[in-house]
């Protein structure tokens, strides 16, 4: 069980109108914390808005911004800390994505990708240590993927921008550590995810695109990035036994996992419908700007509320610590 924090957070959470951000600003919410949430939708915002008040949230605020503009990022966290306070809290969430071959993504649409999913990230993170740095307090939390440490066909723009995330976090916790300041940053990988991304993102896939199995609610990964943020001191968090398998093989046989994903990984990430022709997408506009779509994709029935590993990971992480406390009372 996570512990509650002592006084009530300031809390940013970009991608906030659905999936894994909304289930983040929502488990955020539950503990009385005060956010500000972006994203580009106006009608999933406004939702999630609802959403968090309703679940207890002091104060909500929304800003409908594209985290690609740094201009934007830095004048949103200024308004943020108008409206709010000083920002405890930074989650970086957003993100669009291609569902094609390599070779079928043009040079525009691997940049706008990068410039959300990976730039996007930088951004925000710069925008949050220019407020936290100098009140030497603050965390940042970092929503990455199994895909940060294993590309996947048919993702290449995602695999690589996931990626950077990774180094770009990897270098950044090296600084921050030299430094000695109280400012923490950590990562949170996540698995397969029941978000509507899979129905928002640009395909050119013969089927519809879906999660790899094993597959979770939103909810598990909000719950991930909530207890990230109350326990930063760790560098990163695994979520799923998928995810650990898949981090682990990657580690030991790479080549073999490369093989085994060059023979499943297509087939995998289709369902057996057919992708309609001209379907509308995201990747330049939302499409939650009139419609909410809520926090959940289309595969409900097929995906698990909660995840075991990181159930027994966070359980083996409390009862680590409050041994620690004990031996440093006792020594003291």
């Amino acid at each position: 069980m996570t512990n509650s924090p002592a006084v009530t957070r300031t809390v940013v959470v970009t991608g906030a109108s659905a999936g894994i951000g909304r289930a983040a600003a929502l488990a955020f919410a539950a503990r009385g914390d005060r956010l500000a949430l972006i994203a580009r939708g106006h009608a999933g915002l406004a939702a999630a808005a609802r959403e968090a008040e309703d679940a207890g949230a002091a104060k909500v605020v929304t800003f409908e911004v594209d985290v690609s503009d740094p201009d934007a990022v830095e004048a949103t966290a200024t308004r943020v800390e108008d409206e709010l306070g000083p920002i405890d809290v930074w989650v970086n969430d957003a993100f669009t994505s291609v569902f094609a071959r390599f070779t079928e993504i043009s040079p525009t649409e691997f940049r706008r990708v990068t410039e959300v999913s990976y730039l996007g990230f930088v951004y925000g993170t710069g925008a949050a240590l220019r407020r936290m740095l100098p009140r030497d307090r603050g965390v940042v939390v970092q929503v990455g993927s199994a895909i940060a440490y294993r590309g996947i066909p048919l993702q290449t723009a995602y695999s690589g921008a996931k990626h950077a995330i990774q180094g770009f976090h990897e270098a950044l916790r090296c600084e921050l550590l030299a430094s000695g300041t109280g400012v923490r940053v950590t990562m949170v990988q996540m698995p397969a995810v029941n978000t509507p991304q899979f129905g928002w993102v640009r395909s050119r896939l013969p089927r519809r695109a879906q999660p790899v199995p094993p597959i979770y609610q939103p909810g598990v990964a909000g719950r991930a990035v909530l207890y990230a943020a109350d326990h930063p001191r760790r560098r990163e968090y695994w979520v799923g036994a998928s995810t650990a398998a898949t981090l682990i093989a990657n580690a030991v046989v790479p080549g073999l996992l490369d093989r085994y994903l060059a023979r499943t990984g297509f087939d995998s990430q289709q369902t057996d419908e057919r992708q309609p022709a001209a379907e509308p997408d995201n990747l330049e506009r939302p499409l939650d700007e009139r419609r909410d779509v809520g926090t959940c994709g289309r595969f409900d029935e097929r995906s698990h509320g909660r995840s075991a590993q990181q159930w027994a990971s966070h359980r083996l992480a409390d009862a680590l610590r409050g041994v620690a406390r004990l031996a440093t009372h006792s020594a003291g």
